[in-house]
């Protein structure tokens, strides 16, 4: 079963060791970062540093001349990963016979939120999430689809992933988090992470509900959670909370935002890259769930892109609902974590492939190479070799 490595350009450029490394875990291909969020990262081999800070979202290129003039645009990284840090790293990489492909990172961006205010989710209080770009807004959504057609496209790469193609909510590790003191289950997560912003309010009384209304709706529905209430699970969680029509109301929205967002973004990177450059996107089989890996309707999904890329570390559950609609080329990638700090085992790695390809996965992706120890590295390296 074909394995993909994840990696950021700051795992390779400057250590002259590393594609080989990579390349001696068995796997064929790399997953390696494009555009992304802020984060700060261990780099446990590095020749030069063993922490990386990433201090804003950024491409890890030189951004191009479409983003002359425009207010909305990508800014490239700073020290962390200077000039065109994707293309040395795709190149040293391809030496050591790995194909490359981009991982691309959408709607999670903090920079774009503190410049630009009004580009972020608002919810039902009125607090904006800066690190949620609204993907109902005409102007955020013209710039995700131009990010992904140039963030994917890039010189070596041969595909890509989109990760955070849809709506991001209010779960996110941003700064120091400090926002588990009250238990708010799935439904209280889907009711703080809906967006109230002009574009939103508008598309709610398309389908026939005032938002103020149903803003002042949602946080009664919430004060039950403050106080420490349990909910259902599940959707039905969220009609118990604030009723069915309103529950249908926003999921409607939401999930058309989503749908023509993926369609346009995919569309995209497909009119910018050759014939046969796979686009694949982090998915979740929940519609109304929100992150990284964005929620989709898994029929959809599979007519627009060529697969999707699914968190398996908890089991391959989440694959069944992707192999019902797949076709005979679909790729479904499940996503296992292999690194240990991280709550990743990779000791159970090949047990675990087994375990995805039962459920219908034909690839794997390994998060993350360059993060793991090098006991964790070394447990790849045996369980990919009687993978095979």
């Amino acid at each position: 079963m074909k394995a993909s490595a994840f990696l950021y350009p700051w795992d390779v450029t400057g250590d002259p060791a590393a594609p080989a490394r990579v390349a001696d875990l068995g796997v064929r291909q790399v997953t390696l970062a494009a555009a992304y969020h802020s984060t700060r990262a261990l780099t446990p081999r590095h020749p030069r540093h063993r922490v990386v800070t990433a201090e804003h979202a950024a491409v890890l290129y030189p951004p191009g001349d479409r983003w002359r003039g425009r207010a909305l645009r990508p800014r490239p990284a700073g020290d962390w990963a200077p000039g065109d840090a994707f293309g040395q790293a795709a190149a040293a990489l391809t030496a050591a016979g790995l194909d490359v492909h981009t991982w691309v990172v959408l709607a999670h961006d903090s920079r774009l939120g503190a410049e630009h205010p009004t580009t972020s989710v608002v919810n039902a209080y009125g607090d904006r999430y800066p690190w949620a770009p609204c993907i109902a807004q005409p102007a955020t959504r013209a710039y995700l689809v131009d990010l992904a057609a140039e963030a994917a496209v890039r010189p070596g790469a041969g595909g890509t992933e989109l990760e955070s193609c849809g709506w991001y909510g209010l779960a996110h590790l941003h700064a120091h988090d400090k926002i588990a003191g009250v238990g708010l289950g799935e439904a209280g997560q889907y009711l703080m992470s809906l967006c109230f912003c002009p574009d939103c309010g508008a598309g709610y009384a398309r389908r026939g509900h005032d938002p103020d209304e149903l803003a002042a709706a949602v946080r009664l529905a919430l004060e039950p959670v403050w106080r420490g209430a349990a909910t259902e699970p599940g959707w039905r969680g969220v009609e118990k909370l604030v009723g069915a029509g309103p529950a249908a109301a926003t999921r409607a929205w939401r999930e058309a935002c989503a749908r023509t967002l993926q369609e346009a973004a995919v569309a995209a990177v497909r009119a910018a890259a050759p014939a046969g450059f796979p686009v694949l996107l982090h998915a979740d089989p929940v519609a109304h769930h929100c992150g990284a890996n964005a929620g989709v309707d898994p029929e959809h999904v599979l007519s627009v892109a060529d697969g999707v890329v699914v968190p398996c570390t908890g089991g391959p559950g989440a694959l069944a609902p992707f192999t019902a609609h797949a076709r005979e080329h679909t790729v479904l990638a499940a996503n296992l974590t292999v690194v240990t700090g991280m709550g990743g085992c990779p000791a159970k790695l090949a047990a675990d492939a087994h375990a995805a390809a039962g459920a219908g996965a034909t690839e794997l992706r390994l998060y993350h190479a360059g993060l793991a120890s090098d006991d964790d590295l070394a447990l790849v390296r045996r369980a990919l070799s009687r993978i095979g």
